[in-house]
């Protein structure tokens, strides 16, 4: 099975990265005659989903393989398992990648590859590097080491320093078809066709979200839940409860994702550390389970934004759906579940409405970037958008 087969929608951008990793690694090529064909420093763009990050391991794996630019089974497995030799990864969950964190990767980038034709480093999420730590890693890209390929993901090249940007080859991921995914989903997930294809449209074509919602119906029931809310609300004191649910909403998503994993990590810290499960841990071996901890209240933090983040998509949709029905669009509706729900709103409510909602649920979304309390700016969006149809209708709130 080739590494490409696991993409789905992105044939453009799956042609360029493995032209350049046969040329690169073409039995008898030497590693000058392949660097000619490719270049030392690659940026993956695409809005979130899109499979950024899958294909840059996928490109990894093509040029870590020994002559296989589809990927040998071997590296393919080391490289899923984070363990290759010649490979280097930085990924965050924070909200930024520390100055620190890329000095060290910069250090390592400048070891010759121990059994691969090339040392292969990755950074997902290449835009949450500040302009300070981005020119830590503007030097090494300016003198790289011969057989040194940086491959960096973001969701847009706009997202990097201008002077990063001139020294990499962009490749750009589109949004792939609901269909396509669905097919992903189905196959790789083994569900059913009409469950994959729901999961895929209401993803909106995310491929990881997709897959959660594919696979948890718990996470099917929130995003239900979430609909259901913004639909029901009739008066400002539902906004203020419905703010309340969201939240609750988010925060049982986020601790749903983060729960088991950091089960996982504690066990294998204490594992690492020779600590048996149950044991009392040594004083001398508190701090290190100390950071982890810390680690792990951030990544909880994030998370929580993270599934906020997705209630003000899935909301977006609704009124998207809304619009649609109202223009009379025959674009496809992402809740087509809802259809009668939608066409009552719809009936009732003017595009400049629509609109305003859209509009609303987007100021959230910049005043939580903007470190306002959760609560508050969902209250004042659903109150907004109660509001603005209310003083269309010529109604009292």
């Amino acid at each position: 099975m080739a590494v490409w087969d696991e993409l789905t929608g992105q044939d453009d951008a799956i042609a360029v990265v493995r032209a350049a990793a046969a040329g690169a690694t073409a039995p008898g090529t030497t590693a000058a005659e392949g660097a000619r064909g490719m270049t030392h420093s690659w940026l993956i763009t695409g809005p979130p989903g899109s499979g950024r990050s899958n294909l840059a391991y996928a490109f990894a794996t093509a040029l870590l393989s020994p002559g296989d630019p589809d990927g040998d089974l071997a590296t393919q497995r080391q490289v899923e398992a984070r363990t290759h030799p010649d490979l280097a990864v930085l990924s965050t969950e924070r909200v930024i990648i520390s100055i620190d964190e890329v000095r060290t990767l910069v250090a390592s980038s400048q070891f010759a590859p121990s059994v691969s034709r090339y040392r292969v480093m990755i950074i997902e999420d290449a835009d949450r590097m500040t302009e300070r730590t981005s020119n830590v890693l503007l030097k090494a890209l300016e003198e790289p080491p011969e057989r040194t390929v940086w491959i960096m993901c973001a969701p847009s090249d706009a997202d990097l320093l201008p002077t990063i940007r001139s020294r990499v080859r962009t490749v750009r991921l589109k949004v792939p078809g609901v269909a396509d995914v669905a097919e992903l989903i189905q196959r790789r997930d083994g569900v059913d066709a009409e469950t994959a294809e729901r999961a895929a449209r209401h993803a909106q074509s995310h491929i990881g979200m997709a897959h959660r919602l594919a696979t948890n119906a718990e996470a099917r029931r929130r995003r239900e839940q979430t609909l259901e809310l913004a639909l029901g609300i009739r008066s400002v004191s539902d906004a203020v409860l419905a703010a309340a649910t969201l939240i609750e909403v988010a925060g049982a998503d986020a601790k749903a994702i983060t729960e088991e994993r950091d089960a996982e990590e504690r066990e294998h810290a204490l594992r690492s550390l020779g600590v048996e499960p149950g044991g009392a841990i040594p004083p001398a071996l508190r701090s290190q389970l100390r950071q982890l901890e810390e680690d792990q209240k951030r990544r909880a933090t994030r998370s929580l934004r993270d599934g906020i983040d997705r209630i003000l998509t899935d909301l977006l949709s609704l009124y998207r759906d809304v619009m649609m029905l109202q223009l009379g669009s025959s674009s496809e509706l992402v809740n087509t579940e809802l259809l009668p729900r939608l066409e009552a709103l719809s009936a009732h409510s003017t595009p400049a409405d629509t609109l305003a909602a859209m509009d609303a649920v987007q100021t959230a979304r910049q005043r939580i970037d903007g470190n306002v309390a959760p609560a508050l700016a969902l209250e004042a969006m659903l109150i907004t958008v109660l509001r603005g149809a209310a003083v269309r209708k010529g109604t009292d709130l």
